[in-house]
């Protein structure tokens, strides 16, 4: 996964918005999205600035777990409706 892709992931995850995340980062907002859609580099010194406006370390950045991931962004494809009819389905099983 590109690092733009994994600070999105991280960010939706833990529900904060990009402006929200590029404020916290002291970023830009325009910056942030630019590195997420991968048409920007990020810098070592602007990942710290992610991590630790997402509350993780560098580390905890580059450690994955693939099936969950795999997991969220199926989920996260799914319109609401599918989302409450998958919360159903699991609640059966």
């Amino acid at each position: 996964m590109e690092i733009g892709q994994r600070i999105k992931t991280i960010r939706l995850k833990k529900g904060y918005s990009q402006n929200m995340l590029a404020d916290l980062a002291g970023v830009s907002q325009t910056h942030l999205r630019r590195v997420e859609l991968v048409e920007e580099d990020v810098t070592v010194g602007h990942l710290e600035l992610f991590c630790e406006a997402l509350g993780i370390s560098l580390k905890q950045f580059f450690e994955t777990d693939d099936e969950a991931d795999e997991l969220y962004n199926a989920i996260s494809g799914l319109s609401p409706k599918q989302r409450i009819l998958l919360i159903e389905f699991l609640k059966t099983i």
